[in-house]
């Protein structure tokens, strides 16, 4: 059985609740699901999805997952390739997208200000 996606129609979009900690993401790097669900052992799905990151906060290292994303910075600084300890990368500013196919190497990332992020998660049709 696939997991689909609801009908939802324009709506505000809560941005003061509702945040959670993604799963092996640091604290200080908060998802907020907009629609849809990922089975990511059933490899089917698709999310929709706000990813938040507080000023100052960095992962350590890149990130592989077997699933499409789309990723557009909404507002705020996003740096992708620092170090360890969050050093070096190349920053993007807003109005800033990437697409990544399944099994693309990508980050580690950090934000300096903090940012905002429009995220969309898919397996290819079976």
């Amino acid at each position: 059985m696939p997991v689909e996606k609801e009908h939802l129609e324009f709506h505000t979009v809560d941005l003061d609740s509702g945040w959670e900690v993604p799963r092996g993401y640091p604290e200080g790097i908060k998802q907020k699901i907009l629609a849809g669900a990922l089975d990511e052992e059933g490899r089917r799905g698709s999310r929709t999805r706000l990813l938040r990151f507080d000023p100052g906060v960095f992962t350590t290292a890149p990130f592989v997952h077997e699933y499409w994303e789309e990723v557009y910075l909404i507002r705020g600084d996003l740096t992708v390739g620092n170090d360890a300890e969050g050093r070096g990368g190349v920053a993007f500013d807003p109005d800033t997208y990437a697409c990544r196919p399944p099994g693309a190497h990508h980050g580690p990332f950090r934000s300096d200000g903090g940012c905002l992020l429009l995220e969309i998660h898919y397996f290819d049709p079976v």
